[in-house]
């Protein structure tokens, strides 16, 4: 019997959408759980049994990669990447999208359509030139070749200048009236309030440039800057070939710091997100 009440309506409506929401998350998270499974199985058992159930637990496969694979290299490439690229980001973005957002200046608004026509154009498209700038300057395969390219980012512009449109423009009057100038605003004001919008454009940074792959293999030919799921492909045919618990134990490594990260910064990830949206002129 389907309810006619207004209450009742509204439990089955309420009742449908988290069903809905409950199977599309066990569709997602199918795959890292086999990913994960697969990697504390032991080789022999990998393919037998229900693979939906709990294996017998090994640490064999995180033991071949960490003696096959120069793991903790990688690790420490890919830091060092991420960590310099949001760094440059933050001081190349904060103030550009304060400049857009809060001041006005003759080509504001030829800027903010500059910047939202880069949002559109892939990386990729402009891989062969950078490249050739790059090799000119001698920067292919080193760590410069990971981290100057991307050292601004259109997309944290915009998200950035959405945040700033937030904040009332009482805030800065009050602090212009009080004598700050404009560099005082933003380091004292702007950077202070901006947290939770840099926190969240700084993990769209974290997982995109830890993941990229595209990149380095474009501008890297050995190991010494190679990032962790560069230096992992590259050793997958040389050392561990078709053996499917260390290249899930490899993948499980690579997904590890993302997911504790984003555990870590879950608030201020969504307050950002919640005060960037919506936000017009």
């Amino acid at each position: 019997m389907i309810p006619t009440s207004a209450r009742g309506r509204y439990l089955l409506q309420q009742g449908s959408i988290h069903l809905a929401l409950t199977i599309g998350a066990v569709f997602m998270l199918l795959p890292f759980w086999l990913m994960l499974r697969t990697s504390f199985t032991p080789p022999d058992d990998i393919f037998r049994g229900n693979l939906l159930a709990l294996p017998a637990f090994t640490l064999e496969n995180y033991v071949r990669v960490f003696e096959d694979v120069p793991i903790l290299r990688y690790y420490l490439n890919g830091i060092v990447v991420v960590v310099a690229i949001f760094v440059g980001q933050v001081a190349v973005c904060v103030p550009a999208a304060y400049a857009l957002s809060r001041l006005r200046f003759a080509g504001q608004a030829l800027s903010l359509w500059l910047v939202l026509a880069a949002m559109m154009v892939p990386y990729q498209v402009t891989a062969i030139p950078v490249y050739v700038l790059l090799s000119q300057l001698g920067l292919v395969n080193s760590y410069g070749a990971l981290i100057l390219p991307f050292l601004s980012s259109a997309f944290s512009v915009f998200l950035l200048r959405q945040f700033f449109l937030s904040i009332p423009q009482s805030v800065f009057e009050s602090a212009r009236l009080d004598g700050a100038s404009p560099f005082r605003i933003l380091w004292y004001i702007v950077f202070p309030m901006a947290r939770p919008a840099i926190t969240t454009f700084g993990i769209f940074s974290f997982v995109s440039h830890w993941n990229d792959y595209f990149w380095p293999s474009f501008v890297l030919r050995n190991d010494t800057a190679a990032t962790v799921p560069f230096g992992i492909v590259r050793f997958l045919d040389q050392e561990l070939g078709s053996e499917y618990g260390p290249q899930m134990a490899a993948a499980t490594l690579t997904v590890l710091p993302l997911l504790v990260g984003f555990l870590l910064a879950q608030r201020q990830f969504i307050a950002g997100m919640s005060m960037t949206s919506g936000q017009v002129d």
